[in-house]
């Protein structure tokens, strides 16, 4: 075997549940315990004052180079300090970038890091407090990633800004693209998502760990409140959690100088990267992902593996048309498990950060099964930005491969967007926003006679009411140049 044949041979996660001011723990001392805590796991806790590089995935907070305290708090503060940009695709690619410095023998010894206080923020907020946050001055010698705007002119114009708007109209697109009624639709995608609810209650480090049935996922209630049609709450990623996580990674000939156990090893196969179409205007439709497809079918032939011969998979899953588009696009049966962690609604979405509790999650499971194979699959922004990664416990028969395939990515069809267009259009796609329990105003995707993209909004109460038990993706409307629509 090359020795520069990159491993895992540490995982750690954090979860701390409920909030007590006194006993808060920022994010950069998350990192820290978690950090600490994959040392142990590999079975040599001071192997941390060795590494030659700390990364950490960047989160929701104003830390200037995190990694520089983890290190300096780690004892290993000559380490390389590697930061990246915005994304929940940030840590397989950085995982991917790390394999490949490993490989190519620009490091020996790293960590990846990153940590959410989604919890302790809310609960601070509500009691009218303030969390404290440490300064960490100074520049990444590193990052990793590029953070490029995904919304058009056209989007902006009428608010359409968050994945909270845009995911359920992927959704009502793909609803409408299988024809399947707004009732049966919904049952079936709450019958997914109580399998992944199912997926958490098998994982300790779920952070909500009791499994939820299919009609308390889909019944809207005080603690299920309609977020955006057709999601209530529990079919959105739960960011209100604290949570840390931890990989180490090293080569094999590290590997074995340090003394790991083989039983902790786990092997980066493949890792492949593409986005889509920043923006969602110009996509050629709101139902699919060609670089899904593209990026992570070239992940499966690399490593010389099919649908069917992947034991394990985690589909990333802020929302369920992120999983079911993925799965399509992938060949993967909705029938079989498509999480090893719950997902982001059940296993914990600490923003950018939830790969690397899916990968921690996977290496776990595959130290138990060593002939598995695993895929992890990563997503950024409105289904934009991909990374796909295969891993195993066997050795790879070749070193680690990695492509990116936006090339092939560019070659697929786009659409034109419009602004201000006034006259008539077909709904393409539609959402219903919620505020307070009440609908509050349709956002929705047109296409002209042309074939050209524009967004509309509407606020008229009884139609926001129909909206949400008939179809309208298909119907014809007149637009104003404003962006309000008209039957």
């Amino acid at each position: 075997m090359n020795p520069n044949t990159p491993v895992i041979i540490g995982v750690a996660q954090i979860l701390k549940r409920g909030y007590d001011k006194t006993n808060f723990k920022e994010p950069i001392d998350l990192m820290v315990e978690a950090s600490k805590k994959a040392a142990k796991d590999a079975g040599n806790p001071t192997l941390v004052e060795n590494l030659d590089s700390v990364r950490v995935v960047r989160g929701w907070w104003r830390y200037e180079n995190p990694a520089g305290y983890v290190s300096a708090a780690l004892g290993c503060k000559d380490a390389e300090t590697v930061g990246t940009a915005y994304g929940g695709n940030m840590v397989q690619n950085l995982l991917n970038a790390s394999a490949k410095d490993i490989l190519e023998g620009k490091n020996d010894l790293l960590i990846l890091t990153g940590a959410e206080v989604g919890n302790a923020q809310a609960k601070a907020r509500k009691l009218g407090e303030s969390l404290p946050q440490k300064e960490t001055e100074g520049a990444y010698d590193r990052v990793i990633g590029d953070d490029n705007s995904m919304s058009s002119e056209a989007e902006i114009a009428r608010g359409i800004l968050r994945p909270i708007q845009i995911y359920p109209m992927f959704e009502n697109a793909l609803r409408a693209q299988l024809g399947e009624t707004i009732s049966d639709h919904n049952e079936r995608v709450s019958e997914l998502w109580a399998m992944f609810s199912a997926e958490a209650e098998k994982n300790p480090d779920a952070w909500i760990s009791e499994a939820k049935t299919a009609r308390e996922i889909s019944s809207p209630g005080p603690r299920n409140r309609m977020i955006s049609f057709p999601y209530p709450k529990l079919m959105n990623s739960n960011n209100a959690v604290d949570m840390s996580a931890a990989i180490i990674l090293c080569s094999v000939e590290k590997a074995k100088s340090l003394g790991i156990d083989k039983s902790k090893w786990i092997y980066p196969w493949v890792g492949t990267e593409a986005n889509d179409t920043y923006l969602v205007s110009e996509r050629e439709n709101l139902y699919s992902s060609p670089a899904i497809r593209i990026a992570g079918t070239r992940a499966m032939e690399l490593a010389g593996l099919s649908p069917d011969k992947i034991d394990l998979v985690d589909l990333y899953s802020c929302f369920p048309s992120a999983v079911q588009i993925a799965a399509r696009e992938l060949g993967f049966s909705l029938d079989r498990p498509l999480t090893v962690t719950g997902g982001l609604t059940f296993g914990g979405g600490p923003l950018n950060n939830y790969v690397m509790h899916s990968i921690s999650r996977m290496v776990t499971l595959l130290r138990e099964s060593r002939e598995k194979k695993g895929m992890i699959t990563a997503n950024g922004g409105f289904l934009t930005k991909h990374s796909f990664g295969i891993y195993s416990a066997t050795s790879p028969v070749r070193d680690f491969q990695y492509e990116n395939l936006q090339a092939e990515v560019n070659e697929m069809p786009t659409r034109e967007s419009v602004t201000d267009y006034e006259g008539p259009a077909t709904i393409e796609s539609y959402t219903v926003m919620f505020s307070n329990g009440n609908p509050d105003v349709g956002h929705c995707a047109c296409l002209t006679p042309e074939g050209k993209r524009t967004w509309a909004n509407v606020a008229d109460k009884d139609v926001l009411e129909l909206m949400q038990v008939e179809e309208f993706c298909g119907r014809q409307v007149f637009l104003d140049g404003k962006g309000t629509l008209s039957f």
